[in-house]
């Protein structure tokens, strides 16, 4: 199968006329228009609260931790994650593939924390490439203030079928990007379709 190395298929796709706003710390966040109740309320809703960053303001404002994919069809008690520093497990992937069931529904999850600031006006996005050009955004946080990470369930999908869908090797290439073009984090790994989960 082919290998996307494109870097512009990487990039997220832009709304005609939109322009990411400034970024802004989750303490600037807090402090901004202070007197405004529904403002107040969705700062709420983020967790937004002077003095809660959790992570240094020079490091990364998120960090990926692990990716999963997930479907109703998986066997009970099997589970398929990625730590994403165990960089030895998805490298393996190239010589011993994940196996997909064909043609199921299932979901890619990940887990990610937010360390400093707000993800919202330049929000980032979970980009892939393993068949069409998968684009999803993460949506709206703020850091957690009891520093557990948050679960992001992406819309769901159908693995390919047929004879000629399990007579190769895909390889995927993701990444967490945001509008500035930051990378959160950028990943490869390899599965195979079969006819059974395994």
């Amino acid at each position: 199968m082919s290998t996307h190395d494109d870097q512009d298929d990487l990039k997220p796709t832009f709304t005609p006329g939109y322009k990411p706003g400034a970024a802004k710390s989750a303490d600037e966040y807090a402090k901004l228009d202070a007197e405004d109740e529904s403002l107040a309320r969705w700062k709420a809703s983020l967790g937004i609260v002077p003095g809660t960053s959790t992570g240094a303001a020079g490091g990364p404002k998120v960090t990926v931790l692990t990716l999963e994919l997930a479907s109703p069809t998986l066997p009970a008690g099997k589970e398929i994650v990625f730590d994403l520093k165990d960089t030895a497990r998805l490298a393996d992937t190239k010589k011993n593939p994940i196996i997909i069931k064909e043609g199921v529904e299932y979901n890619v999850r990940i887990t990610f924390k937010v360390n400093h600031s707000i993800i919202s006006a330049s929000p980032p996005y979970l980009i892939s490439r393993p068949f069409d050009k998968m684009e999803q955004m993460l949506g709206s946080y703020g850091p957690s203030t009891d520093g557990k990470p948050y679960t992001k369930n992406f819309d769901p999908e159908e693995s390919p079928s047929g004879m000629v869908a399990r007579s190769g090797t895909y390889n995927v290439r993701s990444r967490v990007v945001d509008d500035d073009g930051e990378v959160y984090a950028d990943w490869e790994w390899y599965f195979k379709l079969a006819k059974e989960w395994s």
